[in-house]
């Protein structure tokens, strides 16, 4: 991860806020699942692509947290400072509009584990017939790739391609998806050409990169609030391994998920609280699920092939 995270107190947080005041130009009201974030910020490029990131929040609700996204050349590209007690978190000299998306979701996860019992994952989150897929992986390990594969599939809806919150239900693991778009690659229809009309409409930032609505290719209709998870599948790229897939024992898949901090680069906090409350959901998702660990060093077709067995299709 190339941006640094310094946590600070509450009277940093009123300094800040004070001292950069006057490059607050537009104020947006979003709701990321049942969270009000209010973004702050000077640039129009940002404000536009939060727009079409996430659903709108009525401007008469009290924000529970806050994202400034400023520009200051005095101080050092990709700073991030967070105070955890108002729930404030400002952005300097970012200029790649993913990692301030996946902070407001990190922010709202942040809200939502300490008080509601409801996690940050991650990673993307189909549905085949009412039965939930997570996808995880690290970074070139094809969670993208792979998602989007699947989701050529008619009977495969989607519930987010990149980040859902989950909450255990009884015996079950409910993920809810938050965002309005998703936010693709400009290579994507490289890979899968049946993207290829909505990669040609959409309009690229200077990362290559667009919010897109999904619904333009598979439809209103295969896109859900939600799903039961019932199979997590890691991705990992190793060229020394023969085996593409094998199944996993939840406490092996545990050891792997909390040796990579769970596949999320953008946690805002990390203490021994919070590490506990992730080993104990994360836990009980393992334990609630299919766990399959697939190898994707072939090639997307090659590797699509193997996860659509494993889920009972070909």
């Amino acid at each position: 991860m190339a941006y640094s995270i310094e946590i600070i107190s509450i009277e940093r947080k009123e300094e800040l806020a004070e001292q950069y005041a006057s490059q607050v130009l537009y104020e947006v009201k979003s709701e990321i699942y049942g969270c009000c974030i209010k973004l702050l910020t000077g640039s129009s490029l940002v404000k536009e692509a939060w727009g079409e990131s996430f659903y709108s929040a009525s401007q008469n609700i009290r924000s529970h947290g806050r994202i400034y996204v400023l520009e200051d050349k005095s101080i050092e590209e990709n700073l991030v400072c967070y105070d955890p007690l108002s729930r404030s978190c400002f952005i300097f000299n970012m200029d790649y509009y993913g990692w301030i998306k996946s902070l407001a979701l990190s922010l709202a996860g942040d809200i939502l584990e300490d008080n509601h019992s409801i996690y940050s994952v991650h990673g993307a989150c189909l549905d085949l017939g009412g039965k939930g897929v997570c996808i995880l992986g690290g970074s070139g390990a094809g969670k993208t790739t792979h998602t989007y594969g699947l989701m050529r599939r008619p009977n495969v809806r989607v519930v987010s391609d990149d980040w859902f919150f989950a909450r255990i239900f009884g015996e079950d693991i409910l993920a809810f998806g938050s965002e309005k778009n998703f936010y693709i690659r400009a290579d994507l229809a490289d890979i899968w050409k049946e993207f290829s009309g909505m990669v040609d409409r959409a309009v690229f930032d200077q990362k290559g990169r667009a919010v897109v609505d999904l619904r333009w290719v598979v439809g209103k209709g295969r896109i859900l609030p939600l799903t039961t998870l019932q199979t997590v599948i890691i991705l990992k790229r190793d060229q020394s391994q023969s085996e593409t897939v094998r199944q996993m024992e939840a406490g092996q898949a545990l050891a792997v998920l909390e040796g990579n901090d769970y596949f999320n680069p953008h946690l805002l906090v990390k203490n021994e609280f919070k590490r506990r409350l992730r080993s104990r959901f994360f836990g009980k998702l393992l334990t609630s699920t299919r766990v399959f660990e697939v190898n994707t060093k072939g090639t997307p077709e090659e590797s699509q092939r193997a996860i659509g067995m494993l889920l009972g299709e070909q």
